[in-house]
């Protein structure tokens, strides 16, 4: 560490070492000095992303290093190599994952999550269908303010699962409330089995679906995965390898 006198002053006063700063005369020589603010930092910025794993919510994924890029029929992994830079953060725009079930649009954007919560981005991770249930759930005006800022202040939002499942109007109105608070000011990433021509099926009767579409690919990576299911490929591979080690256990005496 070969910072400044001026560059230690500084970085006591953003780790708070207030005692440190008012003995700076007789510790600004000290051998121990930068040894202390590099340890101090090394446990704030540890600290720091333990809180935000927390609240990100990503639970267990699998890592991209282990994703079976060979299953896909279609997927662009250029542009998933290229997202991992996190350069999206960067433009504030949006990432949509379209895809049917189980072809990886979950385990893709679980990893893009957790690249930005080690870059010291705020994360959060949340299917639609809870994300919905919870801001509709609330009975205030104060309540619901306090879910908005929620969702609404994460320098990325995973909005997982869009698709599954149908929702009337009101859920259309909140969902373009989040969409439309964090339009240009950061990043959300969408996953949905349905293209954007039927998400009039998602939210039948919904007057604010064209603009949630609209607001969403302003300024957005759209990519589209064809493939059979992975957990249907998994379980056929798990019962293969159960019957192949069934034919090789030793075979009962047959009695005289």
């Amino acid at each position: 560490m070969n910072d400044t006198a001026d560059d230690k002053r500084s970085a006591l006063r953003q780790l708070g070492l207030w005692g440190l700063l008012a003995s700076w005369e007789q510790i600004r020589s000290a051998p121990w000095l930068d040894e202390l603010i590099a340890f101090e930092r090394a446990e704030r910025q540890r600290r720091s992303l333990e809180r935000r794993v927390r609240s990100a919510r990503l639970g267990s994924f699998k890592p991209l290093a282990d994703f079976d890029w060979r299953w896909p029929k279609k997927i662009d992994r250029a542009a998933i190599d290229e997202l991992c830079s996190l350069d999206f953060l960067a433009e504030r725009a949006n990432v949509v994952l379209v895809g049917p079930n189980s072809c990886g649009k979950t385990t893709i954007a679980k990893n893009l999550a957790h690249l930005a919560l080690l870059a010291g981005h705020s994360v959060r991770f949340v299917s639609a269908s809870a994300m919905l249930t919870d801001l509709a759930s609330c009975e205030s005006t104060a309540a619901l303010e306090r879910r908005f800022r929620r969702y609404s202040r994460p320098a990325l939002l995973v909005i997982d699962e869009l698709g599954y499942l149908s929702y009337d109007a009101r859920f259309a109105d909140l969902l373009f409330e989040i969409v439309s608070r964090r339009y240009q000011h950061s990043s959300t990433i969408v996953t949905t089995n349905k293209p954007f021509a039927q998400w009039g099926d998602v939210f039948p009767n919904a007057t604010t679906v064209v603009t949630i579409v609209d607001r969403l690919v302003h300024k957005a990576e759209i990519l589209a995965i064809d493939a059979d299911s992975f957990r249907l490929k998994e379980a056929t591979e798990r019962s293969a390898a159960k019957a192949t080690a069934r034919k090789r256990l030793p075979r009962e005496a047959t009695p005289a």
